[in-house]
């Protein structure tokens, strides 16, 4: 009796096959879906990289016609006055304050806010003063800005944070959040919002005179721009 050589090919079950067919798909599937999320988030940075750019030239604009405003002033012996900066930076410390001024959004005593540069909320503020410098918003939000998340205080750790709120305010990142409120724009309520009011430390060498109005030699009171000498010492 001959004795085959041949093996006998083990057969594999349908449903084996049809696991390891949907597997494949799957890795695939996977594959594309993170090509496409990559190349999704080139483009994205791509943007935010060409909007901090452009904010840049629209600052730099803003101080160069400023030093030409000043210069031809100069040269025709008169005196420039510019314009009234937009934004203004406000420390509520009594509880008092909320119950008069409804429209003042700090939760606890002694925090800062950034508000329209407006006479009523000086008239409210402890201390008060108007920022005309953008470095000085950049600063407060890089440094010491949170975010307001279902009434929680979070760290802002990525621009998805920011898109996730104010993405349909066309406010994808950290450098829209910053021209936005230093602009005081259309979506500037939107914006401060978004952010926790700011905690800060009491300045290098503390308050002094906290009762007398800073034009007296106290703390206290609208300082208007020396509030950025303030913040640094802060």
């Amino acid at each position: 009796m001959a004795v085959s050589s041949e093996k006998k090919v083990q057969s594999v079950p349908e449903t084996v096959l049809k696991r390891r067919k949907q597997k494949a798909l799957a890795y695939v599937e996977k594959v594309k879906k993170a090509r496409r999320e990559q190349k999704k988030l080139k483009l994205k940075r791509r943007q935010i990289f060409k909007r901090a750019e452009k904010y840049v030239q629209e600052y730099n604009k803003i101080t160069a016609e400023k030093v030409r405003l000043h210069r031809l002033a100069r040269k025709k012996n008169c005196f420039y006055v510019p314009d009234e900066p937009k934004l203004a930076f406000y420390q509520w410390c009594s509880s008092s304050c909320e119950e008069n001024f409804a429209t003042v959004s700090t939760e606890t005593n002694k925090q800062w806010c950034f508000h329209e540069n407006k006479q009523t909320y000086f008239e409210y503020a402890s201390r008060s003063g108007t920022l005309c410098c953008v470095g000085s918003v950049k600063e407060l939000i890089y440094k010491r800005g949170f975010a307001k998340i279902d009434g929680q205080r979070k760290a802002i750790t990525d621009n998805l944070m920011i898109e996730k709120k104010l993405g349909k305010y066309h406010i994808i990142c950290m450098e829209d959040l910053v021209h936005e409120i230093y602009t005081v724009g259309p979506n500037f309520k939107r914006a401060t919002n978004f952010l926790w009011p700011f905690k800060l430390n009491t300045p290098n060498g503390g308050w002094k005179k906290k009762g007398r109005h800073f034009v007296e030699g106290g703390d206290a009171g609208n300082r208007e721009n020396h509030i950025n000498k303030l913040i640094r010492r802060m």
